[in-house]
């Protein structure tokens, strides 16, 4: 049977992705809200039975200059917390989360850029949508904030793990993920992130000039895994549905 799920998208290039085009083989029924082209996420929430929430130059504090930050935040809690449905969230959409369940989003000391490693805890084994994955996988990070702080709510459950940050793969329960890094690229998504300014700057100053060619390479040659585990995650994900 065809699922109904709802996409929030905070810059048109950052979709879900190869898991998108999973969905699209599966015929799901897809609603994707562009947040930052001022679309709004339906009232009815109860229509989807899952909620995919992506990654996005701006960060999560800065409601000011994106005041609907405030109502997707408010959408996700409802989601997630209220209606206990089944939700992914990719790096922005990671730290979105996190904040809603009580964590705070701050400064990645030193940001965290390239194909790095991700260590899964002890006990990931028995997760629904890890348990199969490598206790130890490479993956793409590009970001410079976080969440930490998740210790306080006793139903997040910390998954894994890289040498600069902790929380790369947490859950609410067992049916909302954080997921910090971008398991979702395709061939093309590093060259065209690196078109967007805020990425561009984050990535030269963290890997120097000219940095974009190397970090493309680098994500072309572990591609095939990358793919291979998103391939994981979504077949199960959908059990979760």
């Amino acid at each position: 049977m065809s699922k109904n799920i709802i996409i929030l998208q905070h810059i048109d290039i950052e979709t879900p992705g190869y898991i998108l085009d999973l969905m699209h083989e599966d015929n799901f029924h897809l609603t994707t809200i562009e947040l930052d082209q001022g679309q709004k996420i339906p009232s009815n929430l109860n229509q989807f039975d899952g909620m995919f929430c992506m990654g996005g130059p701006m960060d999560t504090w800065m409601e000011k200059e994106y005041p609907w930050l405030i109502e997707e935040k408010n959408k996700i809690k409802e989601f997630v917390v209220n209606l206990e449905k089944p939700y992914l969230g990719f790096c922005l959409g990671c730290q979105l989360l996190g904040e809603v369940l009580g964590g705070n989003v701050v400064n990645s000391t030193p940001p965290e850029i390239g194909i790095l490693d991700i260590s899964m805890n002890s006990g990931y084994s028995n997760d629904h949508l890890f348990g199969e994955f490598n206790s130890s996988f490479k993956a793409l990070q590009w970001h410079s904030y976080e969440v930490q702080d998740l210790e306080n709510n006793n139903d997040v459950t910390l998954l894994g793990s890289s040498s600069t940050t902790k929380y790369q793969i947490f859950k609410y329960k067992n049916h909302a993920y954080g997921i910090q890094f971008h398991i979702e690229i395709k061939d093309n998504t590093v060259s065209q992130w690196g078109c967007v300014p805020e990425y561009e700057k984050a990535l030269e100053d963290s890997l120097g000039e000219g940095a974009l060619e190397k970090f493309d390479q680098k994500a072309q040659d572990n591609m095939k895994l990358m793919n291979f585990n998103a391939e994981n995650l979504y077949n199960n994900f959908k059990k979760i549905l």
